[in-house]
């Protein structure tokens, strides 16, 4: 049985097509890069595998069961515009990912539930390399080191998924590159399933184990929207670790 299953999943909006008859098979572990033109449902596809949206037609199966329905703690994100809470100092902005769940009414854990949870936060920050930073705020931090917080939120909860898109599209080449070294370590300890999305080719090969192409075979130049995008390439890419 496959991690992930994907099954003849289409999404329209209205009379627009985005996705159709995806079909995708993808074990755990593995790295899969997203690639294609601009508009060819790459982040809609994102959205699906988040539970952000629901496909129009076809199912969505992690371990033979249908993906829940909304965004939960079993899939981390991290996106290109940094989703950190700039009233929140670094190590707050983490250690709220293991208090929330666990304290929805009040937000916080008390006590040595707290202490535990700042713990595990700090150790991870350790992990992405801004121990040094744990008392600063997102304005005080580089846009790189700000990334580095995004990755770090999305991990402290465990999840079984890791979903990015287009992480490191606003970062200057040298840190992009240094972010890159980051990601595929992090990967290789943790050996999460990631589904990332990018528009650097280069990108996708280096980071993934896996490269997927989505591409619209069928174009009526009449209806430009009645068609949608596919995988038109499964590109297997071999590294070494």
């Amino acid at each position: 049985m496959p991690y992930i299953d994907i099954r003849n999943v289409w999404q329209r909006y209205g009379d627009h097509v985005v996705l159709e008859n995806l079909n995708l098979q993808v074990e755990e572990g593995e790295f899969c890069s997203l690639v294609g033109a601009s508009g060819c449902g790459k982040s809609t596809f994102l959205r699906l595998l988040l539970g952000q949206e629901q496909p129009s037609k076809g199912e969505l199966l992690l371990q033979g069961q249908p993906l829940r329905a909304e965004p939960d703690a079993s899939r981390g994100v991290v996106f290109q515009r940094y989703s950190v809470f700039p009233h929140l100092n670094v190590l707050d902005n983490v250690a709220i990912g293991l208090e929330l769940p666990r304290a929805p009414l009040w937000g916080r854990l008390f006590g040595a539930a707290k202490s535990e949870a700042r713990a595990q936060a700090e150790a991870m920050l350790q992990r992405v390399g801004l121990g040094h930073a744990l008392n600063k705020y997102p304005s005080q931090l580089s846009g790189g080191m700000q990334q580095r917080l995004a990755i770090a939120q999305a991990l402290i909860t465990r999840p079984r998924l890791l979903l990015l898109d287009e992480p490191f599209g606003a970062l200057d080449p040298g840190i992009r590159k240094d972010m890159h070294a980051l990601l595929r370590q992090l990967w290789q300890e943790t050996r999460l399933t990631v589904f990332m999305v990018t528009h650097d080719l280069s990108e996708g090969f280096t980071l993934g184990s896996r490269l997927l192409v989505f591409d619209k075979v069928r174009i009526d130049p009449h209806a430009p929207q009645a068609y949608g995008a596919r995988i038109t390439y499964d590109i297997p890419l071999h590294h070494e670790d």
